[in-house]
């Protein structure tokens, strides 16, 4: 570990937070900072909770407006593909409606669902999905009546329907950005449904112009007119596959999608006491993503495994948007061996009184299952003529040596030095030893007397 990447965990916060609970050999429950929200992530989830419900509300009004335009365009036209269209909002309408007070119901939480209900973001986009398969088989059974009267066009007609089409297209890219900026499928789902719509009212405004003109064009005895509804039937059931496979994945518990996912696990990776990433799992639940991950960390400390998961999961918080729950376990890391540094004084191994002006310092290897040395290393202190922060940067320096455990002889447990090592997860140990041997023959006898009892 580099010595930036330790100062930076010494300046890591340095909370109240309780000490979670051991269970089933993690060595760290989840933590929860949400549930107590902070005021600006609170106030931001109010924000952005206040759009969606303006823009379901604006939806609601533009459908009934589109609904009564089209109705009477196809009552005055006698248009099939018109009269498709105005089935088509009919239905919109009524889905925006549910939609408005869906949303204004989704982040409400009680007794009864304490993760709140999101998932009815999600349960309308099944709902307008219905919605439009609905309208797509009322089209399809026009299309197959056999009594079709020939449309009747008039210029006020063309005009009306192309305003509509523009009114639909600037309201589908509205909905879009506000739903891709809050995250949410509701409005996402409008939006995709806009665009569909705005396809449908160019086909439709395609079968009227011949009409308009005074041509009856058909194809093997099928009117424009007729055509022009069955390729609006055709977007009308993509689009109605598309968010109801989409919203029954979340309904169902669905894996997160796989770019959340690999983002989440850059992360927990980046840290530099987490080992390795045991399990990622996440769902999502509305707008809102659910995420546990099992990690190991190289710490068998529960104090230092706690402040791990509470970074972790600020830093997942940071760069994922709309995470509602975080769940970060850590176990600890299993060896076979452990490294130990002890300060000298001189090259025989005579233990120094002063950690941070030790000229030396023996770095030895021990066997995890019998406390035998396997390896030696004599290394000089590279921060001896430092003028001052000698001791943190001698901390600094060992951590990135991968020590796991420092004997000194004097109390670091309030210094720099101490805090270095509590937050690298190392841990620290007092010593009234003169010399590197009897201190590695007390850690071998104690080694002993825990596997007797064992």
């Amino acid at each position: 570990m580099a010595a930036g990447e330790v100062g930076r965990l010494f300046r890591m916060r340095r909370d109240g937070h309780p000490c979670p609970d051991r269970s089933e050999g993690l060595l760290m429950s989840d933590t929860h900072p949400n549930d107590i929200p902070s005021p600006d992530r609170a106030s931001s989830s109010e924000r952005e909770t206040r759009s969606i419900g303006r823009v379901a509300l604006y939806a609601f009004l533009v459908n009934v407006g589109l609904v009564g335009m089209k109705t009477a365009l196809a009552f005055f036209s006698n248009s099939l593909a018109v009269t498709a269209g105005a089935i088509d909002s009919g239905t919109d309408a009524v889905a925006s409606l549910v939609l408005f007070a869906g949303v204004k119901l989704s982040t409400r939480k009680s007794a009864s669902f304490p993760l709140g209900l999101y998932k009815i973001e999600n349960l309308l986009s099944v709902f307008v999905a219905i919605s439009i398969f609905f309208a797509g088989y009322e089209i399809a059974r026009k299309i197959l009546s056999q009594s079709i009267v020939p449309p009747e066009i008039s210029m006020d007609i063309l005009l009306l329907l192309l305003a509509g089409t523009v009114v639909t297209y600037l309201f589908g890219l509205y909905a879009l950005r506000i739903g891709r900026r809050t995250g949410s499928p509701t409005l996402i789902a409008e939006g995709k449904h806009r665009q569909v719509d705005v396809l449908s009212s160019v086909v439709v405004l395609a079968a009227v112009l011949p009409p308009f003109f005074g041509w009856d064009l058909k194809v093997r005895g099928v009117s424009v007119d007729q055509i022009a509804a069955g390729v609006v039937l055709l977007f009308i059931a993509r689009a109605g596959w598309e968010l109801l496979s989409d919203g029954m994945r979340v309904l169902l518990d669905a894996s997160a999608d796989f770019k959340t996912l690999s983002d989440v696990q850059e992360i927990l990776e980046a840290h530099p006491l987490v080992v390795e990433v045991g399990s990622l799992i996440g769902r999502n639940a509305g707008r809102f993503r659910f995420l546990q991950a099992s990690v190991v960390v190289r710490t068998s400390d529960l104090e230092a495994a706690h402040r791990i998961s509470v970074d972790l999961e600020a830093a997942i918080r940071e760069k994922i948007p709309h995470v509602e729950r975080a769940m970060i376990y850590c176990e600890p890391e299993p060896r076979a061996h452990y490294r130990i540094a002890v300060p000298l004084a001189d090259r025989e191994g005579t233990v120094s009184r002063h950690f941070g002006e030790a000229p030396y310092f023996g770095i030895v290897t021990v066997r995890t299952s019998d406390g035998e040395a396997e390896a030696r290393e004599l290394a000089e202190n590279p921060h001896t003529r430092v003028g001052t922060g000698k001791g943190l940067r001698v901390a600094e320096w060992l951590v990135g040596l991968n020590v796991n455990e420092v004997y000194v002889t004097e109390d670091l447990s309030h210094k720099g030095p101490g805090y270095v090592f509590g937050n690298a997860g190392v841990r620290v140990e007092t010593t009234g030893f003169t010399q590197l041997e009897e201190l590695l023959g007390a850690i071998r006898d104690k080694q002993d007397k825990v596997r007797d009892r064992g």
